[in-house]
């Protein structure tokens, strides 16, 4: 199972900014030190190119970020402060996903990103702590390259994917399902192709069972070659931006569902970690690094 990672490319953040970067490296750590990964199975993906970026994404918007002319009205609906390493970091973070959908495709199992899952990222502009959206870029470089012809966008983050619903409207080869909270950010949905909005609190047995239903259509209804699944750790009980109630269990079996159905057909799974902002870092962490190991195992 190939690991693409991007911790290295550093994002300064102004001290007391609530985004907790540091889940990255950590989780790298944690994946590590669990004993079944090695080092040779952790890989730096490239930078995305404005070529790929251009598949979902206006070209202006494109140079304004890679040219530090963002206003700043735009750098705070991103969340970060333009730099140089925002620049590198959020290519690579697409470059991280197009590199998993690649290994998925190739070998015929699972491949993931140890970042990834900016899905508020819009085609002319960013928001939510997403400046390119990779699902949406690694979806069109996929066809572009051939290697797919129909791919199943599973968005488990707690928030909506209201910009890949926005990028990806009306194209029929690539299938939006997003289950989130109703009354979470972003409070101006857009529409996926499927949605599920859930109510606040929402535990384990109520999401697990409106999941299972929602990825039975989902499949039925995309018809995948290929699934990419944002693995958001903020459906959990004690996230800070959350506001649903899911144990780490109930995590767990999420992404054994969405798995399961993969396997079940056969359809290779590039995975993202999406958002996590649990009020113990420990437990984001715990997690994330969960949903790679079942996949290990699932896929051994």
């Amino acid at each position: 199972m190939q690991l693409f990672y991007t911790d290295v490319f550093v994002l300064p953040l102004p001290a007391g900014h609530r985004f907790p970067m540091e889940k990255y490296s950590r989780l790298r750590e944690a994946l590590l030190a669990s004993g079944e990964f090695s080092i040779g199975d952790f890989h730096l993906p490239h930078a995305a190119s404005d070529t790929e970026l251009a598949l979902a994404h206006d070209p202006d918007y494109i140079r304004q970020v890679c040219c530090g002319q963002l206003s700043e009205k735009a750098q705070k609906a991103i969340g970060f402060p333009w730099s140089a390493g925002m620049v590198e970091r959020s290519r690579r973070s697409a470059g991280a996903t197009i590199c998993a959908c690649r290994s998925a495709l190739t070998i015929g199992s699972v491949a993931a990103n140890l970042a990834g899952g900016t899905h508020h990222a819009f085609r002319d502009r960013g928001e939510g702590f997403c400046v390119f959206n990779d699902a949406a870029v690694a979806a069109r470089a996929m066809q572009a390259e051939g290697r797919a012809e129909r791919i199943l966008i599973v968005d488990c983050d707690v928030h909506q994917g209201n910009g890949t619903a926005s990028i990806l409207a009306g194209d029929g080869s690539i299938f939006t399902f997003s289950i989130h909270g109703a009354r979470n950010f972003p409070f101006t949905k857009e529409n996926s192709d499927l949605d599920i909005e859930l109510p606040d609190g929402c535990g384990d047995e109520a999401y697990l069972a409106h999941l299972c239903d929602g990825l039975a259509t989902a499949f039925d209804l995309a018809r995948p070659d290929l699934v990419i699944y944002l693995a958001g750790a903020d459906p959990y009980h004690d996230d800070r931006l959350g506001r649903l109630g899911l144990s780490f269990a109930g995590l767990a079996e999420r992404d054994r569902q969405v798995f399961a159905h993969s396997r079940a057909r056969g359809i290779p799974v590039a995975i993202a970690m999406a958002g996590g902002y649990a009020r113990q870092i420990d437990d984001t962490v715990a997690i994330h690094a969960t949903t790679i190991r079942l996949a290990r195992q699932l896929w051994r």
